[in-house]
């Protein structure tokens, strides 16, 4: 079974009789169904079905020309809220299957940002108008997790959340012309890195790296599209799986100046969550990019 299926409110399955019940109903009790024609004599098809806002299973395969539907391969979805980012995309078609995933290079982030991609239809139906390029205009990235943990929050004064303001738009300036070739700025971010690096060590002698690590995101496990996040909780709502009836967080978050939302079990939850208070998980990150 989908190891995330669990963030969507399906940690009760016990076996694959119960999921190959739950898919087979998704051919005919759907909560929208997209089709795009690949090839003369079939089409590539997907059905969905939402058990909560914004949460669900996806079941996607090929449909003939009798219409019937061979299941290829399914997996739980959470569709985000807002923009998360204007920066380029790039999507990349998955070696296995017909899957795709997209490739975000936000400057407010040292790594590029790899996710599912959840409208793959779309983009397909894009890419078949012949154009020689797709135009994006944004992303909305959505994390899935399974369980985390919640961590109270760094105390700042005003002057220091202005001055860490102010640094991180400088930091970005300097990674933008980095980007395009400017040396200068290349050598400017080596040596902050090497002044942080020597800050960092000298006060984790005395201090705890989570009372000094404010946010972060970083690439975990072999899967690309995995991270590892801690970020600060900006909106926060409790919802319910309309078939298994478990409890469901919703957690707007601010991940290094990126601002997404995730789900995560309510039992898979250490602490209390609070507006103000950091989450800290690994999360399976998706996405929706909206097309001009």
């Amino acid at each position: 079974m989908h190891k995330y299926l669990r963030a969507v409110g399906f940690g009760h399955l016990k076996g694959k009789s119960e999921l190959d019940h739950i898919l087979g109903r998704l051919e005919w009790d759907y909560s929208s169904h997209e089709l795009v024609g690949v090839e003369t004599d079939w089409d590539l098809c997907e059905f969905r079905r939402d058990f909560g806002p914004g949460i669900g299973v996806a079941l996607n395969g090929y449909m003939d020309m009798e219409e019937l539907f061979t299941r290829e391969y399914y997996y739980p979805y959470f569709y985000g809220t807002g923009i998360t980012s204007y920066s380029e995309i790039t999507v990349e078609r998955r070696i296995e299957k017909e899957d795709y995933v997209g490739i975000c290079e936000d400057p407010k982030v040292d790594i590029s940002l790899i996710f599912k991609l959840q409208n793959s239809i779309e983009y397909i139906r894009e890419r078949q108008k012949g154009k020689k390029t797709i135009k994006y205009t944004s992303v909305t990235l959505s994390g899935l997790c399974n369980e985390g943990t919640i961590l109270l929050p760094i105390m700042k004064s005003e002057k220091q959340k202005k001055k860490q303001g102010e640094d991180t738009k400088n930091r970005m300036t300097l990674l933008h012309e980095a980007r395009g070739g400017d040396v200068q700025a290349m050598e400017s971010l080596t040596l902050d890195d090497i002044d942080i690096y020597a800050k960092v060590s000298r006060r984790l002698i005395t201090e705890d790296i989570l009372s000094i690590v404010d946010t972060y995101i970083m690439p975990y496990g072999v899967e690309c599209d995995v991270y590892s996040i801690m970020g600060e909780i900006r909106d926060l709502r409790l919802v319910e799986n309309e078939k298994s009836h478990e409890k469901i967080y919703i957690m707007s978050l601010d991940v290094n100046n990126l601002n997404f939302d995730i789900c995560v079990p309510e039992k898979g939850v250490t602490g209390k969550p609070e507006v103000g208070r950091r989450f800290k998980g690994n999360i399976w990150l998706q996405g929706h990019i909206h097309f001009r």
